[in-house]
């Protein structure tokens, strides 16, 4: 195996202050909620947030498949939204566990990190995050941003790298989910790594209909997807090169409260992570979007089907 091979074991908890990113906004999904205190254990069960994505969603019936099969009683709240709202919400008890990606949960805790390799982003995470939570091992799957203009509008301004877009400052339209245009791995990024300047920036939603749909009909010149996202190959978009590595490596791994962390949960966490790919993810993805099936439905499947559940 390689240096993508999970990381067994590492990391029983990260106790850091907490950074002040994650230290403002909402606190609690139900106006209470408390952080909790415990020294871990799944025995009265756990919630599962996930993020307004399709992927994530269907990440997060995946862990509570295999933590149900591991006789854990599990509570999935799903298209809670942000960041912004989950991992205070996770710190303050409304939810236990979180699927995430490993770049973009770093760049959101410390947006100057420069940590791109897995192993060295896992580390920096163990750092940067607030006490109380931690990081488990993280799996094969791999869910990168991108950053796809269309054929015609790659040929119209001669564009194949992030780097291209400079030559345009001022003319193109970007379309993206709200909180890109304030993140690193965003337009933020974009302007202090290669000096592109928009001409407009459109929020829309993550790698959805809206910015597909904005991105077919032109309403846009440059669309924030996931590399998972099916649409990007049916459609012959172009995903825009990243010569100076502004966007980080992507694997999926677990955020957990320590209150939650114990062995049975770890372990089944690492077995998904262990058999999931980056192209399971993206046949996942397709089933939900483009076939209409229920993200549960999907999920559930897929791990009776490898063995995961009964």
């Amino acid at each position: 195996m390689n240096r993508r091979t999970l990381l067994g074991g590492l990391f029983a908890a990260a106790s850091v202050p907490a950074l002040a990113a994650c230290s403002s906004g909402i606190t609690s999904l139900d106006g209470g909620g408390s952080a909790g205190g415990g020294g871990g254990s799944s025995k009265d069960g756990v919630t599962i947030g996930t993020a307004n994505f399709t992927e994530n969603q269907v990440l997060g019936f995946l862990y509570a498949a295999v933590l149900e099969a591991a006789g854990v009683k599990t509570k999935v709240r799903p298209n809670l939204g942000t960041r912004e709202i989950l991992i205070p919400a996770l710190k303050g008890g409304d939810i236990d566990l979180l699927p995430e990606y490993q770049g973009a949960l770093l760049h959101y805790l410390s947006p100057k990190a420069k940590a791109t390799e897995e192993g060295e982003m896992q580390n920096a995470l163990a750092i940067a995050l607030p006490a109380g939570l931690q990081v488990l091992p993280y799996g094969m799957a791999e869910d990168s941003d991108a950053f796809a203009v269309t054929q015609e509008t790659a040929d119209k301004y001669g564009l194949s790298s992030l780097a291209d877009l400079k030559k345009q400052n001022g003319k193109l339209v970007i379309g993206a989910a709200p909180e890109v245009k304030k993140r690193e791995v965003g337009a933020v990024g974009l302007k202090d790594v290669y000096g592109v300047e928009f001409k407009e920036f459109k929020s829309l939603d993550s790698s959805g209909p809206l910015v597909k749909g904005a991105l077919k009909k032109g309403d846009v010149d440059v669309a924030n997807l996931f590399t998972t996202d099916t649409d990007i190959v049916a459609n012959k978009w172009v995903v825009l090169t990243d010569p100076k590595n502004l966007i980080p490596g992507q694997h999926i791994v677990p955020l957990i409260a320590d209150r939650k962390a114990d062995s049975t949960v770890r372990k089944a966490l690492a077995e998904l992570g262990n058999v999931l790919t980056t192209a399971d993810l993206t046949e996942l993805n397709r089933q939900v979007d483009k076939d209409k099936k229920d993200p549960e439905d999907v999920a559930n499947a897929y791990a009776k089907e490898k063995g995961l559940t009964k």
